[in-house]
């Protein structure tokens, strides 16, 4: 099983640091085509995430100890966003994505390649990743108290 810094340096092998902007964005759409097909039943409202430049949706499980996200948007680069969060954070325990904060993405300079609204937009989904943590620890406390 991989580990958070497992996955970041993975992550550092798809953005090296001498990519220009324009290929930094070419790899954040690539990641984005990589999400998995997101149903039509979970977007709503409620998993929508504000602030983002486009439409996202973003939700999670919480499985055995674990959270799971998935995400979805028809804009590429929002897509792309949400898919190097998701890479680094899925699988995880809710307490490891709260001790994890995303200095990464300005190690990997894609904190620099992004518009103010995009910077916005990410640090939004994230936001909610870390909300989706809380409350999955949370929802465990309450089930381990019963």
């Amino acid at each position: 099983m991989s580990t958070v810094t497992d996955k970041i340096e993975e992550l550092r092998k798809v953005f090296t640091s001498n990519d220009s902007g324009e290929e930094r964005y070419l790899r954040i759409i690539e990641l984005g085509r990589t999400l998995s097909p997101y149903p039509d039943n979970l977007k709503t409202p409620k998993l929508q995430v504000s602030g983002c430049q486009s439409v996202l949706y973003l939700s999670s499980d919480f499985s055995d100890g674990l959270l799971y996200f998935r995400a979805h948007s028809d804009a590429l680069i929002s897509a792309g966003l949400a898919a190097i969060l998701i890479s680094v954070y899925s699988g995880e325990a809710p307490l490891e994505i709260l001790k994890t904060p995303p200095i990464f993405l300005k190690e990997l300079g894609i904190l620099g390649s992004l518009s103010p609204s995009r910077s916005n937009g990410l640090a939004n989904i994230h936001r909610r990743i870390k909300q989706d943590a809380i409350l999955a620890i949370q929802l465990d406390a309450k089930a381990t108290s019963c």
